[in-house]
């Protein structure tokens, strides 16, 4: 198990808890959220639907099978940190590329780790969502519970055009039925699925119109999963809105 540099984790309402840093030493905060996920670390890291959050993970034991670049779902992690109650270094798979602290580590990624993230995930679920900060670099308490105190709410926030493709692509040219995808955070899972269903598969960015996007005529059009408040993209409701309206599945 990895000792890591003295690390904590402040709230906006004032809990404090102190662990370890694990992955890049540094400084990072955002909306705290938690997986009960036993495996597939690595693909909730690098999923898009969590991009500017903190992951809490309550399956106790993370790292033990290392890293993999077939388990990514986007090309980078997502996630703004990662906390753990244990964090191995160290992994026994054959099939993996490094460890997960290497792997934090080339990302610039912040972690914690030696905490009891089943009692902080209680703690949120009844005291309801909250920014928090983890810091191996600041370790006063009143200044950290500041900081969690004035990062940026996740309310109101349009995040799909930040982690979406900048440009229309082809994941499979070929395929029995053609699929529109409309990238708001998509994971690159689902669009291995598709293909594997003999789905020609062609992503576009979040802003594009239903017009361009129906010039290829699709088959069907997929709505993509992503990170952020829906309520405030009012485009893309409109675009759902009028997909429905054109009779394509």
């Amino acid at each position: 198990m990895i000792q890591g540099e003295p690390c904590k984790l402040a709230l906006e309402d004032g809990t404090v808890v102190t662990g370890r840093s694990i992955g890049h030493l540094g400084e990072t905060g955002g909306e705290l959220c938690f997986n009960t996920s036993m495996t597939g670390y690595q693909e909730i890291m690098t999923d898009p639907s969590y991009y500017g959050q903190l992951m809490m993970m309550t399956y106790p034991h993370i790292g033990n099978y290392g890293t993999m670049d077939e388990d990514m779902e986007a090309t980078s992690p997502m996630i703004a940190g990662l906390i753990v109650r244990a964090f191995s270094d160290r992994y026994s798979n054959a099939a993996a590329r490094e460890s997960l602290d290497a792997f934090m580590k080339r990302h610039k990624l912040v972690g914690l780790t030696g905490v009891d993230t089943r009692t902080l995930v209680r703690h949120i679920r009844s005291s309801g969502v909250m920014n928090a900060v983890v810091s191996s670099v600041e370790l006063n308490d009143e200044a950290l519970i500041e900081r969690a105190k004035n990062w940026p709410s996740m309310n109101g926030l349009e995040l799909a055009s930040r982690v979406t493709t900048e440009s229309v692509y082809d994941f499979s040219e070929s395929g029995e039925k053609r699929i529109a995808v409309f990238d708001y955070g998509v994971k690159l899972n689902i669009l291995r699925m598709f293909s594997q269903h003999d789905c020609a598969v062609r992503v576009f960015p979040a802003s594009t119109s239903l017009a361009d996007v129906l010039a290829w005529q699709p088959d069907g059009i997929f709505f993509s999963n992503g990170p952020g408040d829906p309520r405030v993209m009012l485009d893309s409701i409109e675009t759902v809105r009028a997909a429905i309206d054109s009779g394509v599945p």
